[in-house]
């Protein structure tokens, strides 16, 4: 009988915690947006993160900070992420005879070498879970939470973006400025 009063005791003293959680909730400020009635103001958009984007270079804000690593394609666990390395420059015919005859004499030859940037970076929005490691494991912080609120579309491809040419279309959008590395936190 003692214990089958403790337990209720137990369980009312869970409603009593429940209840006062609930209370607490009720009467704060609320946080919901009503969209299209109110529209979210900027100082919200300093928390709010988006899809995955590129950053550019600071001298050059159209070509991305990205060195091919792969790291945050290999990162992902949503594989939404498609990270493609430029392939060397074949050499003219007169390079590659100079290399031979630099070969002949004992030299040591430096063959060409590929960009740094990637070739192609895409990236599957309807994929993503917005966990953030792709940004945590860049190793030279190119990648950054957008704040572009109203993303919508009729069709699942019009969330797959190339952000190579994303990032070229935002540099022209926004000439001289600068890109800002991404912020601390997620």
């Amino acid at each position: 009988m003692i214990r089958e009063f403790g337990k209720a005791l137990q369980g009312l003293w869970s409603l009593a915690i429940g209840l006062g959680v609930t209370f607490r909730a009720f009467v704060r400020p609320q946080v919901t947006v009503h969209y299209p009635r109110a529209t979210v103001d900027d100082a919200n958009l300093r928390t709010y993160h988006g899809h995955v984007e590129l950053i550019g270079k600071d001298d050059a804000p159209e070509v991305p900070r990205c060195i091919s690593c792969g790291m945050c394609a290999m990162n992902c666990p949503s594989a939404c992420l498609a990270v493609v390395k430029q392939k060397a420059p074949k050499p003219t015919p007169e390079q590659t005879k100079a290399m031979e005859e630099a070969e002949a004499r004992g030299e040591k030859v430096k063959k060409p070498t590929a960009p740094k940037d990637p070739a192609r970076f895409t990236y599957d929005f309807s994929l993503c879970s917005l966990c953030g490691t792709c940004v945590e494991s860049c190793p030279v912080d190119s990648l950054r939470f957008s704040t572009e609120l109203y993303q919508a579309g009729f069709d699942r491809n019009d969330f797959h973006f190339d952000l190579l040419a994303r990032l070229r279309g935002q540099a022209e959008s926004r000439p001289g400025e600068a890109s800002t590395p991404a912020q601390g936190g997620q």
